[in-house]
């Protein structure tokens, strides 16, 4: 359940990265509400992978502060970081990162072990809200790319994640999978889902409630969709 208390699901403030002579990210601030899409652009070496990986605690700022759910993650281990991101966030990844030798069931039930308990019943259902019911005793090789990535958005949904973190949902994907993965991303909002997507893509952000734009490791540009703004 989400922190009645936290106006916003993550909080990021003044962070920095820095890899020896290498400043990844610069002072960077961002917040982002309970049920809001964020789409997160810019060119390589922008900085766009390093913030994915610190909101999806896989990586430390170098200085400043994230708060996750109310929940200061500055001073934890990286094995309490893995814990909250276990419990708090769902990582769809653009390599897809499937076990090739588990079928698609199997493969969204390895994130309920590492949750609580394994639920066949439900990770069938998580496979069917995605459209692959007919196919979850099929392994990784004998589905298509966009088929794997549906696999990637079950497992992520499995354990009811606070947020939704997408690196390059679509960047393998031809346009008809893209379609049907940002047609899942869509019903996911409406529901109510937060969601971050990492992407390049300018169709793909074009979804999205708000688009921030990185360069060399600051934020250049934080812009909501006109779209929504004409609606406001």
């Amino acid at each position: 359940m989400l922190n009645p208390e936290a106006t916003f699901i993550l909080d990021i403030e003044d962070i920095s990265k820095i890899y020896g002579p290498i400043k990844a990210l610069q002072n960077v601030s961002l917040a982002v509400r309970p049920g809001e899409w964020l789409a997160i652009m810019g060119p390589s070496g922008s900085g766009k992978t390093t913030l994915m990986n610190i909101i999806g605690c896989l990586d430390s700022p170098s200085s400043g502060r994230v708060t996750l759910d109310g929940l200061s993650l500055d001073s934890l281990s990286s094995g309490e970081l893995t814990a909250i991101r276990r419990e708090s966030i769902g990582l769809i990844f653009q390599q897809f990162h499937l076990i090739s030798y588990l079928t698609a069931l199997e493969n969204v039930m390895v994130a309920q072990y590492y949750h609580s308990l394994v639920d066949e019943r439900e990770a069938l259902e998580a496979l069917e809200n995605v459209g692959l019911g007919d196919r979850a005793k099929h392994l990784p090789r004998q589905l298509s790319g966009g088929e794997q990535q549906r696999v990637c958005i079950a497992r992520a949904l499995i354990n009811h994640p606070k947020l939704l973190l997408a690196d390059e949902p679509t960047g393998n994907l031809d346009e008809t999978n893209e379609a049907l993965v940002m047609d899942i991303l869509r019903s996911l909002h409406r529901q109510g889902s937060t969601i971050i997507v990492v992407t390049h893509a300018p169709e793909v952000a074009a979804h999205a409630e708000r688009t921030v734009v990185l360069e060399h490791g600051r934020v250049a540009r934080d812009t909501r969709s006109p779209l929504l703004q004409a609606k406001a």
